[in-house]
C-alpha cells in the first residue's frame, strides 16, 4: 500500500486503507471512511481554517454536494476539532464522541493544561501556546452508542482508548483489521517539529505534551496491539501496515515506559483526574530551569513561525472568519452555556469552587 498516492487528482488526499482516505491539516490527519453503498463518515476535523479543503476533498472522493452520515471525533483536542462546528452546521450532521469528551465539546471545562516540560522537540516546547479551552457544539454533539457500534459505519466498532485524553476512542474494522487509532499511538515522533515536515514513518506513543494519564495510555496501546491490526491510520504521521507495523507496535508495548513516557513531566507520576463534568484535579506544574525556559521560548518562536508559514496553505476565506467564529459573541470559549456550570479552566479555576487558582 502506497500511502502517498491517491486515486483522485487531489494532491492533498492520501490512501490510508481500503475505503479510507486522509488529508493532513498542517500537522494532524483526518479521515474519510466509506461504505460499499457510497455513504461515508468523517473522522476528526483537523485544525481551524481547513473547512474548504475538507469539503473539496469530500467532493473529489464522493461527488459534489456529498455529505457524511456523521462526524466521529477520536477526541476533542484543538487539532482534531478545528473545523467541526462549521462542517456540522453546513452539512447538518451529528457529531459523535465519548461521554468523557463531552465537557470539552459543550463549553463545560477546559482540558488539563498541556505540559511543555516533557521535551523532545519544538512541538512540545510550544505546547504552552496550544488552545485548551472548550468549544460549544451542543446542538450537534451526540454520544457514541454504548454497544461499540459506529454511526454510519456498520462494519466498524469503536474502542475506548484513554490516556491521551480520558474519552479518547479508536475505530476498528474487523474484516481487514484496519485501525484508525487517533492519538492513542502515532506514526511519527509527536514532539518533534522537524518530524512534521519529514513525515518519516515509525510507531511512537501518544503526543506527550497533551497526554495526561500514562498508565491508561499504556493499557490502550496494549489493547490496540492485541487487535493485531494490519493497517493503522493515526492522527499524526503516515499510515503503516504489515510486518513493519506489527513489529514496531509490539516494541512500543513492551518498552512503553522507556520509549514513550518522558523522564520528567507534570503527569508522569500523577494523572489528571476528570469525569463527565470535566477536570477535577491536576498535579502541580513541573519546575523548569530559567535557561531552559529561554530555550523553550526560542524554539517555540521558530516552530510557531514554521507552522504559521504552513498554515498559509489553507483557504484564505476560512481565515477571515477566525475572529468572528472563535472570538466574537457568537462563539466564545469563555462564556458559560445556559443550564451548565461556568466554564472551568484548570490553569486558573478550581473545578469545584471556581475561586481557587491552579499554578
Amino acid at each position: 500500500m502506497d500511502a502517498s498516492t491517491s486515486n483522485t487528482k487531489n494532491k492533498h488526499i492520501f490512501i490510508a486503507g481500503p475505503g479510507v482516505w486522509g488529508i493532513k491539516t498542517i500537522f494532524v490527519n483526518l479521515f474519510f471512511v466509506s461504505e460499499p453503498d457510497g455513504s461515508w463518515v468523517l473522522v476528526d476535523a483537523g485544525v481551524y481554517g481547513y473547512k474548504s479543503r475538507i469539503k473539496e476533498a469530500a467532493a473529489d472522493l464522493f461527488g459534489e454536494d456529498s455529505r457524511p452520515k456523521a462526524i466521529i471525533l477520536t477526541h476533542g483536542h484543538f487539532d482534531h476539532i478545528g473545523s467541526v462546528k462549521e462542517l456540522a452546521s453546513e452539512w447538518d450532521v451529528p457529531v459523535y464522541a465519548h461521554p468523557l469528551e463531552l465537557p470539552y465539546l459543550t463549553g463545560k471545562s477546559s482540558y488539563p493544561p498541556p505540559d511543555p516540560t516533557v521535551g523532545g522537540g519544538g512541538m512540545s516546547y510550544m505546547a504552552f501556546m496550544y488552545p485548551k479551552k472548550p468549544i460549544d457544539i451542543t446542538n450537534y454533539v451526540e454520544l457514541l452508542p454504548p454497544d461499540g457500534s459506529v454511526p454510519g459505519l456498520p462494519n466498524w466498532r469503536w474502542l475506548h482508548t484513554p490516556g491521551h485524553t480520558a474519552g479518547h476512542v479508536s475505530l476498528f474494522r474487523e474484516s481487514d483489521r484496519t485501525l484508525i487509532a487517533g492519538d492513542a499511538f502515532i506514526t511519527r515522533k509527536g514532539e518533534s517539529a522537524t518530524a512534521v515536515l519529514s513525515q518519516k514513518k515509525s510507531v511512537h506513543g501518544p503526543p506527550s505534551y497533551f497526554t495526561t494519564d500514562w498508565a491508561a495510555a499504556h493499557h490502550s496501546v496494549e489493547n490496540l496491539y492485541n487487535l493485531n491490526p494490519q493497517i493503522a491510520a493515526t492522527g499524526h504521521g503516515l499510515p503503516m501496515s504489515g510486518p513493519e507495523l506489527k513489529e514496531q507496535l509490539e516494541d512500543l508495548v513492551h518498552n512503553f515506559w522507556k520509549e514513550a513516557v518522558p523522564s520528567t513531566g507534570r503527569y508522569i507520576h500523577e494523572p489528571a483526574v476528570t469525569d463527565e463534568q470535566g477536570v477535577i484535579a491536576v498535579p502541580p506544574p513541573v519546575e523548569t530551569p530559567i535557561p531552559k525556559v529561554m530555550a523553550v521560548v526560542g524554539v517555540a518562536a521558530l516552530a510557531g513561525a514554521a507552522l504559521l508559514a504552513l498554515s498559509k496553505r489553507s483557504n484564505p476565506k476560512d481565515k477571515l472568519r477566525y475572529k468572528k467564529d472563535y472570538r466574537g459573541p457568537g462563539y466564545s470559549h469563555n462564556r458559560p452555556m445556559a443550564g451548565f456550570p461556568p466554564t472551568v479552566d484548570p490553569d486558573h479555576d478550581d473545578p469545584h469552587t471556581h475561586t481557587n487558582n491552579y499554578p
